[in-house]
């Protein structure tokens, strides 16, 4: 955000807080489903209906929030398209860094 879309300066600082509310509601809600299981979420391991239901319910108003009606109100404001280009590869970087700590974890202390 600060580099890719200038968002560096007072004037622009909705975008920022935007930008970073959604990555940081989506990775939060993504951990839920990394640290659930010792296995590969989502691959080798499946979770159960109703917190695939939450987590697609959260994720979805999560990114709908700072373009809607309220996004005043939180003071957001709506990202441009590149961003959602940018989101998922963040959202993998993430999702790989958690399972290889988790992985080194699980090898030093065992899983459970």
């Amino acid at each position: 955000m600060w580099f890719v879309f200038g968002a560096n300066t007072p004037a622009e600082q909705t975008l920022f807080q935007s930008g970073w509310f959604i990555v940081g509601l989506l990775t939060q809600t993504l951990v839920v489903h990394m640290i659930r299981t010792a296995k590969v979420p989502i691959i080798q391991s499946r979770s159960a209906t109703p917190l695939l239901v939450m987590t697609g319910i959260i994720m979805a108003v999560g990114i709908f929030l700072p373009m809607g009606l309220l996004a005043h109100y939180f003071n957001l404001q709506a990202l441009p398209p590149l961003y959602f280009v940018f989101l998922p590869i963040i959202l993998l970087a993430y999702m790989g860094l958690t399972q290889l700590m988790k992985g080194i974890y699980a090898r030093r202390y065992g899983w459970q």
